[in-house]
């Protein structure tokens, strides 16, 4: 295992046992539900459904990024034990919080030079992020040096494909991410919209499928298209969802039966406060390493 830390935010959603097995440090994003400020500490203060189930009885929500003053005293924390750091952010395309990030690395760089911190856009979000950060740390046992694992991170950015559907449209109505005729019209119909991370780090609407199967066979169809190996694939997939866990066990239970060479079973998360006080309850991420983004 390298000497050095790799870390990430808590926009990753996965669980805080998960990293601790993975050996991954993390830092959080805050949240507000009407006015109350929140830590983003991946569940561990209130419950996944506690939360959506405040933004269902009318919590108005806010999220909060990190900010550099945090970072500094972050990194500090592993720089005065002698160690280097590669923190992965959320998407820049999302998210302010790479500038952050990159003022209280150049901060700490100066005030400890003999150690470095490195700080690398992950142009996504959700699940996809979080298997980011899984390869990484597989990556790091395997015995990568820091200089090699940030350059296969930088390398490999893009071949990291996330793709979302929705199957409750409420949430992003009322953030102003789909207009109020729209909606309507797409609520009435049954409309499970598709979209993915796109190459600048941005949640891009692909397809509109009517139902729920309609946007699980569309998914699925996206995720064999973007993966090379087709059948062969022997990489993970992560999927995150916002308490829709059957949703979430159907397409995972579709990809396993398309891709019966992955390393692992898929695992299931659950998508944190900050990204699920966009996005509401009944989404569901997809992550998988697969063709390079295209413009």
């Amino acid at each position: 295992m390298g000497d050095y830390i790799i870390s990430c935010c808590s926009t990753a959603d996965v669980t805080k046992e998960y990293l601790q097995e993975k050996n991954i440090e993390y830092i959080c994003f805050h949240y507000y539900l009407d006015g109350k400020e929140y830590k983003d500490d991946l569940f561990q203060s209130m419950s996944p459904q506690d939360f959506y189930q405040a933004m269902v009885d009318g919590a108005m929500t806010k999220t909060s990024q990190v900010n550099a003053e945090a970072f500094t005293e972050y990194f500090k924390g592993f720089l005065e034990q002698g160690k280097d750091v590669i923190h992965l952010t959320l998407s820049s395309g999302i998210s302010g919080v790479l500038n952050s990030a990159r003022i209280a690395a150049d901060e700490v760089n100066e005030q400890y030079p003999d150690n470095k911190v490195v700080v690398i856009d992950s142009l996504t979000a959700s699940a996809g992020y979080g298997l980011f950060m899984d390869k990484l740390a597989d990556l790091r046992d395997q015995g990568y040096s820091f200089d090699e694992l940030v350059k296969w991170a930088e390398d490999n950015i893009q071949n990291q494909n996330t793709w979302f559907f929705t199957t409750d449209l409420t949430f992003f109505i009322r953030g102003g991410r789909i207009s109020k005729v729209s909606g309507w019209f797409g609520t009435a119909l049954n409309i499970c919209p598709l979209l993915n991370v796109n190459d600048e780090g941005k949640l891009i609407p692909r397809q509109k499928c009517r139902g729920k199967k309609m946007v699980k066979k569309a998914a699925l169809a996206a995720v064999s298209e973007r993966i090379a190996s087709g059948a062969d694939y022997d990489e993970n997939i992560f999927i995150t969802h916002s308490v829709c866990y059957e949703d979430a066990r159907e397409m995972a239970d579709m990809l396993e039966e398309a891709f019966p060479c992955m390393k692992e079973k898929i695992r299931i998360f659950d998508i944190g406060p900050t990204i699920g006080a966009h996005t509401g309850p009944g989404t569901v991420a997809i992550g998988f390493w697969g063709k390079k983004k295209e413009k």
